[in-house]
């Protein structure tokens, strides 16, 4: 099973790096599925499973009886006129009680899952659990961290590239602390309201940029003057647009041209009703000027109040630098119970299990 798995990812991963480079280009119909498995040496099912994820990362796009024809336009991007519109400042608003509705509650890992997790963490660390956690969280839990990472989501980076903290929220404080408040950030427009807040409490400038369909209009976009630009690609609340491989392409193009730095925040995204976990924006820029967080309180339970992030090579020196003072604000108790649900293999067995039961939903 493993076998033919890697094989349908190792095609997928053949025809999209094609896609992108422009060996087929946009309108371009690919080979048949019977082609494909003939010049790979596979069955039909095999290379079909590699164009269903090319399919649902918006690569590609099947026609009935016509075939796969490419979708992706690494060069259609908005051309930016010399107008520039008026800037949106942010209105900073005093964060009402959350209307966020947790559509998965009934995904959460289980309390008495987790409470038994947390005795046998007690039985086996004892007094180790007692002491206090640098900084940037327990080398620990980081390396635990690193390793699921690189198995889960093609993430490879060493552990002291992660920071852990109370929240995602406290970690978009420490960003705005290390990167300074003379540079403008820029967030989706409609976006989760707590983000737009902690910027704003942080006494940085805000661009509100609208989103369309696919992720943040090109037109707004190009014509920021924005340094740093926050982003949902996955099912960004409360719009619940999800960016295609398009524009996530785009968001690198910009992030590259401009010498920008993008926060890729992935919440929620382990819970794609896809085979394969959500390509991420960090991983497409091999983690090139992107600073990138998820938290667990989706993934575990919203009792939980650890989040991480993953930091470009270049800014490990200055977050060094700039908060070293700090104090890890997650107890090292639950930052070894949470190791040792990732590390005991139940909490990639839970997120398996919720990704089955929404893809039974979705048919």
């Amino acid at each position: 099973m493993k076998k033919n798995k890697n094989k349908y990812l190792s095609i997928y991963e053949r025809v999209r790096d094609d896609i992108v480079s422009g060996v087929y280009a946009k309108n371009t119909k690919l080979p048949s599925k019977r082609t494909m498995a003939d010049e790979y040496g596979v069955s039909v099912i095999t290379v079909e499973h590699a164009y269903e994820l090319l399919s649902e990362e918006g690569y590609i796009m099947p026609m009935e009886k016509k075939g796969y024809f490419v979708i992706y336009a690494p060069d259609s991007f908005f051309e930016v006129a010399s107008d520039m519109p008026e800037k949106n400042e942010v209105q900073l608003k005093s964060p009402a009680k959350s209307t966020f509705i947790n559509k998965f509650d009934d995904y959460e890992l289980s309390f008495s899952q987790y409470a038994r997790m947390m005795r046998r963490v007690i039985s086996i660390y004892g007094e180790e659990l007692t002491l206090k956690s640098p900084g940037f969280g327990t080398e620990h839990m980081r390396k635990t961290l690193a390793a699921y990472l690189r198995r889960s989501r093609r993430i490879d980076v060493d552990y002291n590239r992660i920071i852990i903290g109370s929240g995602a929220e406290y970690l978009y404080s420490m960003i705005v602390k290390v990167l300074g408040r003379n540079i403008i950030y820029g967030i989706e427009n409609p976006s989760y309201e707590k983000i737009g807040y902690v910027y704003k409490s942080e006494g940085v400038r805000c661009r509100m940029l609208n989103l369309g369909n696919d992720g943040i209009e090109s037109n707004a976009l190009w014509k920021s003057d924005v340094n740093v630009l926050h982003i949902t690609p996955y099912r960004s609340y409360p719009s619940g647009v999800t960016a295609t491989a398009s524009k996530k392409h785009e968001y690198l193009k910009w992030c590259n041209e401009k010498n920008a730095i993008i926060i890729e925040d992935d919440f929620e995204s382990e819970f794609s009703p896809s085979r394969r976990p959500e390509e991420t924006v960090f991983y497409l820029n091999h983690g090139k000027n992107v600073i990138y967080v998820n938290t667990f309180t989706k993934t575990i339970g919203s009792f939980i109040r650890t989040a991480y992030m993953v930091l470009p090579e270049n800014l490990v020196p200055l977050f060094n630098e700039r908060m070293s003072y700090c104090a890890c604000t997650v107890p090292t108790p639950e930052q070894y119970v949470i190791s040792e649900l990732i590390d005991s293999g139940e909490f990639e067995r839970h997120i398996n299990r919720v990704r089955r039961k929404k893809r039974e939903q979705i048919r």
